[in-house]
């Protein structure tokens, strides 16, 4: 489905959240880029914007492959598990000679909202319509195929709650593994609010390059360890609610329970704040209009302010940085988002990336 949005544009930044696919200057001057576990491609957007040529993508969802494959039209589009794309034999030179490979490994055994420990090691559905994997070990997957195709850069993208608890053992094995793979690792702990997108989303970057080129971008941590030297420091100005809040028809009314809550839940809450809630509703919160957007998930339970209503297509495109002639072709624009890498948020990471390492390899 499409929709149509004002274009106005109150603040200036780097990347500016308001724009469309089809008037989006992607100059493909800064280096090939795949991008694997790509979803409906929010992190081929934002490669594309810094002025990257994404060549492809692996996926294993038929629906966000439809997406992609519509929006993007990618040169190669391979639609099967990564388990089984990494041992693929006839795959093109090109993905041999790339500059980054990109992937966001499915996340939800490590988020702070899910079971955690509890699913760890386990068979699961990601979602309808895909085969069951163990969501948790994807990750190494991902390393096994940066091993085979050997790109100057890696980049992985993960929830914050891997940084937490018994997790950080995972961390250190995605840093072994790295090595065993011919690269230096670092990972940044980074905030999509200070990057000019509309959201407070915090996420994990592991940023990696290739040890044949590290040497001048290598710096000393404590006596032994030495990791590349990238920066990553932001200082866009955050975009509160009430400069992309639209009230246009594409609204979603609330239940009758969560409605009441709402009218007595304070702007910026949780519902589960309402003594009423008897503490459910923990992650359902009304907005305040002078902040930003908390985390935007693939479930839509963020509340506007001043009506009692989910946040609507307009505003979930909008928090998320995507493009206002994005087509979902026919999914839900707010799972769509939610599932994915915020575009403004990866073009700023990537340009850093350039800046700092390839344009000087």
């Amino acid at each position: 489905m499409l929709y149509t949005f004002n274009l106005e544009v109150n603040i200036k930044h780097k990347f500016e959240y308001e724009w469309t696919l089809k008037d989006a200057n992607f100059t493909k001057d800064k280096g090939k880029v795949f991008s694997c576990f790509a979803c409906g491609g929010g992190s081929t957007m934002g490669y594309k914007l810094a002025g990257y040529d994404v060549i492809g993508c692996n996926e294993i969802d038929p629906k966000m492959m439809e997406a992609y494959r519509t929006n993007h039209n990618p040169k190669y589009s391979y639609l099967e598990p990564i388990q089984e794309f990494k041992l693929r034999k006839d795959l093109p030179k090109e993905l041999y000679n790339l500059d980054i490979l990109d992937g966001s490994p499915p996340c939800s055994s490590f988020s702070i909202a899910g079971n955690r420990e509890k699913d760890w090691g386990k068979e699961k559905k990601f979602r309808e319509g895909q085969a069951e994997q163990v969501l948790d070990i994807l990750f190494f997957d991902f390393i096994d195929l940066a091993k085979e195709l050997q790109p100057k850069v890696v980049v992985a993208e993960n929830v914050k709650g891997l940084l937490l608890g018994n997790a950080i053992e995972y961390v250190k094995k995605i840093y072994a593994e790295f090595e065993n793979a011919g690269y230096y690792c670092k990972h940044y702990l980074l905030d999509a609010s200070i990057m000019g997108v509309p959201q407070k989303r915090e996420r994990v970057f592991f940023i990696c390059i290739r040890k044949d080129l590290a040497e001048s971008f290598l710096e000393q941590v404590g006596f032994f360890d030495m990791l590349p030297k990238l920066e990553m420091q932001f200082d866009e100005i955050k975009i509160p609610f009430s400069e992309i809040s639209d009230n246009c028809d594409l609204t979603i009314d609330l239940p009758k329970v969560a409605g009441k809550l709402w009218h007595d839940c304070k702007s910026g809450n949780a519902l589960s704040s309402v003594p009423e809630s008897n503490g459910n509703f923990f992650n359902e919160i009304k907005v305040s209009k002078k902040q930003t957007l908390p985390t935007l998930s693939s479930q839509n339970k963020i509340y506007h302010s001043d009506i009692p209503r989910r946040l609507n297509n307009v505003e979930y495109f909008k928090g998320s940085t995507f493009p206002f002639d994005y087509n979902t072709c026919k999914m839900k624009a707010f799972y769509m988002c939610g599932m994915s890498v915020p575009p403004v948020m990866m073009a700023q990471i990537s340009s850093q990336i350039y800046e700092q390492w390839l344009s000087r390899i």
